[in-house]
């Protein structure tokens, strides 16, 4: 029997012990009130740290932490209150739906009363002023002095949710609130006529700590393969009075991971090494891989690394990018996609992955969907087990293929089977 038969032969044996029931109870557990959404710096956060910990010493694995400092969290510390009105008439606006505080607003606790008015149009002192649509907020804030804050109009998502946003640029001067489409049209309206709004914007930022989790199981044999396995566990977190559970974004990858953690641990191929790292602050910019990645690269360590960011919903294909030198990795992910009868696709994964593969390491996304991405409707029962399993067995044949010379291996990902 050949090396190759022999590993499609041992994964024939290990596939089976995949269960999607188990997978879903973790998802609902991290998905659950007890964790806050998982922020970055926050109890929740700490609370499912702690959880993942015990789940992988549980696997029989070495399990240590491993803090960063993480800056300018953006953390909104109350619902926004927003009215509006044209005359004597007035509409409360719901937080999350028709109006949320824009990720580079100002702090302000206080609401401010003040008449509507157009960017670039006439004095904007006092003003809340709508930035028409498709207009540049930056020139808008540039040229608005004075004014009480800026409106801009946002997309909604399927289920009418305005996802949150924890990355990107430091706060501006003026507080700004974005408003779904139908919200911002009626009140652009209103701006050429007696319209008012009043609002605040309670958002602070604040610096705090990250904590990568890291498991390790033995080395592999001298010359062996080793493997690294990754998932960020963090989430945008909850808003006051809002439930964001961060299901599909990320507890599933961290689903996935566990699960082939827990079959690899005793099931994977003699000279295969295994390492899994749970990852923090992934929503604030990928800072906890990037600085995972840092230190593997001072420590000339060069795992094959397999990032699994979203296994909420497979339409028809996984996507799959690659970064560094992962030619090996990828015929890998490819035959094992083959093996599992999972089709495969190049697509992008902007995720954590890409960290390792600047850092020079060989390393592969893979993202089977998210719904409710960033919003309250990322809840456990919209992740399809079926996907989970259909992942986590895509993971676990790659690692136990990566025992069969996969330099010799070549990838036809992306092309048309």
């Amino acid at each position: 029997m050949t090396a190759s038969s022999e590993s499609a032969a041992h994964l024939d044996a290990t596939l089976p012990l995949v269960s999607a029931e188990r997978m879903a109870a973790t998802v609902t557990a991290l998905a659950s009130a007890e964790f806050t959404g998982r922020r970055v710096g926050t109890a929740g956060g700490a609370a499912a740290r702690a959880w993942l910990v015990a789940h992988l010493a549980d696997l029989g694995a070495v399990v240590d932490t491993d803090d960063f400092p993480v800056r300018n969290v953006p953390e909104l510390y109350a619902a926004p209150t927003v009215v509006w009105g044209d005359g004597d008439t007035s509409t409360r606006l719901t937080f999350g739906r028709e109006a949320a505080v824009h990720p580079t607003s100002a702090d302000t606790s206080k609401v401010r009363r003040g008449p509507l008015g157009v960017a670039g149009s006439g004095d904007p002192t006092g003003r809340w002023l709508v930035v028409p649509a498709g207009g540049n907020p930056l020139d808008a804030a540039r040229d608005a002095q004075g004014a009480a804050g800026l409106l801009l109009s946002r997309a909604v998502d399927a289920d009418g949710w305005q996802y949150t946003v924890l990355a990107g640029p430091d706060p501006g001067p003026l507080p700004i609130l974005t408003l779904d489409a139908g919200t911002h049209r009626a009140i652009l309206a209103a701006a050429t006529s007696a319209g008012w709004l009043s609002a605040n914007t309670p958002l602070r930022r604040r610096d705090v700590t990250g904590a990568n989790i890291h498991a390790r199981f033995p080395a592999a044999a001298p010359g062996g393969t080793e493997v690294l396995l990754t998932a960020h566990y963090d989430g945008v977190g909850d808003h006051p009075g809002l439930r964001q559970p961060g299901a599909s974004d990320n507890a599933s990858g961290v689903a996935v991971v566990l699960e082939a953690a827990r079959i690899l641990a005793t099931a994977r191929p003699a000279g295969v090494g295994l390492a899994v790292a749970l990852l923090d602050a992934e929503e604030v910019g990928a800072l906890g891989s990037a600085h995972h990645s840092q230190q593997l690269h001072a420590g000339d360590a060069r795992p094959l690394v397999i990032n699994v960011d979203g296994a909420g919903q497979l339409d028809q294909a996984a996507a799959v990018e690659a970064g560094g030198p992962a030619h090996a990795l990828l015929a890998l992910l490819d035959q094992a996609g083959r093996h599992t009868g999972l089709p495969l696709a190049a697509g992008p994964v902007a995720s954590d992955n890409r960290r390792y593969a600047a850092a020079g390491l060989a390393a592969a996304g893979i993202g089977a969907g998210m719904a409710g991405y960033h919003s309250p409707a990322d809840t456990p029962d919209r992740v399809d087990p079926h996907t989970l399993k259909a992942i986590v067995r895509l993971v676990v044949a790659t690692v136990g293929l990566a025992a069969a010379a996969p330099a010799t291996l070549s990838s036809s990902i992306g092309d048309e089977r």
